[in-house]
């Protein structure tokens, strides 16, 4: 079979067993541009994959992600004897990516500056009005969701009568529901009602978050409208001047913060934040609390609160 054959099909597999699979595919495509996708599978050397691994510049960590999607892909035509081996180097041989730069974490006083901003920034929008705009936010921060998890919430998904998000298949293929604190779940109320006035195509599968049409929220859109608001409030980050390598602050920050945020406030609060991260791991929606404990290190304030807590418990003061 030929590698295009090959990788068409592992593509409609991946897709066919739930998986969204965009950006593996776009890789996989990129493979075939650097190779001939019209040889049989077995005719990829080793050295042709090394070079589409390599590519060109610095050692980054998308080097580690197109040796996994490789990896997956191989590992899938060798089992149904498209190819009688992989060709890409073994894992030994492949370079240690280089570490990834630590996110941003929006301070209290970035974060009233984003939403004091919010309705200067978005006063000519034809589409995402204020209004959707701050309850987006407001959903991003206080729950933690990912964007695209917060603008495919339906109306049915959305119970405001006991402050539950469903949120379907995200990440993972993972379904949760997400219990919202009294303050949020007011601001969503009020949404609602706003929401009430517009269209709803879909009725109760209509997304709960809407433009001034009905119609669903574009990432595009909102990620623009976001960079409009971060230069409207003038946070381009707190740490850029001391800590070049940190990354910018982006929408997906404000679920960084959220976290970073919680597990500041438990430790302030004494409490057991190692018994209390598998929680916050389900909360988050991670596989793993692996995926939880890297916020462990990343703002010098909640390790700072972490070693105060430290020096109680060396002094005795802590029991817990």
């Amino acid at each position: 079979m030929t590698l295009r054959d090959a990788i068409d099909q592992y593509i409609t597999w991946r897709r066919t067993h739930g998986a969204e699979f965009k950006a593996q595919t776009y890789l996989l495509k990129l493979f075939l541009k650097s190779v001939d996708g019209n040889l049989q599978c077995d005719a990829i050397a080793t050295a042709q994959v090394r070079a589409f691994l390599t590519g060109e510049g610095p050692l980054t960590r998308y080097r580690a992600k197109k040796y996994s999607v490789l990896t997956g892909f191989y590992r899938y035509a060798v089992t149904r004897g498209f190819a009688s081996c992989s060709p890409l180097p073994a894992p030994e041989d492949e370079p240690k990516p280089p570490p990834s730069a630590p996110r941003h974490v929006f301070s209290r006083d970035e974060l009233r500056r984003l939403f004091g901003a919010i309705d200067v920034s978005r006063s000519r929008a034809s589409k995402l009005d204020a209004h959707t705009f701050r309850t987006l936010l407001l959903l991003l921060y206080g729950t933690g969701l990912r964007l695209q998890e917060a603008m495919k919430l339906t109306l049915a998904d959305v119970d405001l009568s006991d402050g539950v998000l469903n949120v379907r298949v995200s990440k993972f293929y993972k379904s949760r529901l997400v219990p919202v604190g009294p303050q949020l779940t007011d601001a969503l109320r009020a949404y609602a009602a706003h929401r009430a006035e517009r269209p709803a195509p879909e009725g109760r599968d209509s997304t709960f978050l809407a433009n001034q049409d009905g119609a669903p929220l574009a990432r595009r859109t909102v990620q623009t409208a976001f960079t409009d608001l971060l230069c409207a409030a003038g946070v381009r980050g707190a740490e850029a001047s001391r800590a070049p390598s940190r990354q910018p602050p982006c929408l997906h920050s404000l679920r960084h913060s959220f976290a970073v945020h919680r597990l500041t406030a438990w430790y302030r609060q004494g409490a057991d934040v190692q018994r209390l991260l598998p929680a916050l791991s389900t909360y988050l929606g991670h596989a793993s609390v692996a995926g939880t404990q890297v916020y462990l290190s990343m703002t010098p304030e909640l390790l700072q609160q972490a070693s105060l807590r430290f020096e109680r418990y060396a002094r005795g003061g802590d029991n817990e």
